[in-house]
């Protein structure tokens, strides 16, 4: 990793680390603890009402995304979900509750202190199928083919390797898995200097990937079926978008050509 990516990627764990200080012990308001600053295109008030009231305030206070993965990753009964920088852990509480008893959810984030606070709401909530993992989202420390469904809320643009995150994310996949992600997006016709006029990158902007970029980085992954959908916009050109694609099944034993004839032996 370069000097510069080093010290970006240190710049966003200070920021994240802040943000988590804040709503632990940074006071509470009238009604519960001190949310994190965001205006209106950011935060909790992109999630429902009757999702913010079934979570732990904490973890609702602590929600820095552009918008709600969960409402549109199509999660079942007994899936395993994996949430890139779970933060506070708003999205793997969330989604810890659609996928029942015999699914799990499980959340990666880099910052100890919003692992630690992650912790602290899982144990609020009552929540026996998750768990929360320290790593990088370009070293996912999860076996290959082992995840239903990977989501995200506003983390792919602030890393310095996307090409990773990609390729990581399609490994750990299960054959048939896919993602449901939201994240900053910018429009095609915007250079990386004209998003950074923008905003910095620890704001998810600068980092964001243009809508052909960001398929692009997913097709070389592997990944099929993409869809990058504009949601709302939070800065001029840039969007919050939803992506969605697949990672292919498998394909038939019974087709591969390399496989032996049966009972080669004896003809």
């Amino acid at each position: 990793m370069s000097e510069q990516s080093t010290d970006l990627r240190e710049t966003v764990r200070r920021r994240y680390a802040a943000a988590a200080v804040q709503v632990t012990e940074g006071g509470t308001a009238c009604c519960g603890p001190l949310a994190v600053e965001v205006d209106d295109t950011f935060g909790s008030t992109l999630y429902a009402a009757d999702e913010r009231d079934i979570l732990p305030a904490e973890a609702v206070a602590a929600s820095l995304g552009c918008g709600n993965p969960t409402a549109v990753a199509e999660l079942n009964d007994g899936d395993r979900v994996l949430d890139l920088g779970s933060g506070g852990g708003i999205d793997v509480l969330l989604s810890a509750r659609r996928v029942g008893p015999t699914g799990r959810a499980f959340g990666l984030d880099m910052t100890e202190e919003m692992l630690a606070l992650a912790l602290a709401n899982q144990r609020k909530a009552g929540a026996t199928n998750v768990e929360f993992l320290k790593g990088t989202i370009e070293a996912i420390p999860l076996p290959a083919n082992t995840i239903d469904v990977v989501i995200s809320n506003c983390v792919i643009n602030l890393s310095t390797d996307k090409p990773a995150v990609f390729a990581e994310t399609f490994r750990v996949l299960k054959p048939g898995g896919r993602i449901g992600v939201s994240d900053v997006v910018a429009d095609d016709t915007l250079t990386p200097e004209q998003r950074a006029e923008r905003g910095d990158y620890v704001g998810c902007i600068a980092g964001a990937l243009s809508f052909a970029e960001y398929r692009q980085g997913l097709e070389a992954a592997g990944f099929t079926g993409i869809s990058i959908t504009p949601t709302h916009a939070v800065a001029d050109g840039m969007h919050s978008a939803i992506v969605r694609a697949t990672k292919p099944n498998a394909p038939d034993d019974a087709t591969n050509a390399t496989a032996e004839p049966a009972a080669a032996c004896c003809g």
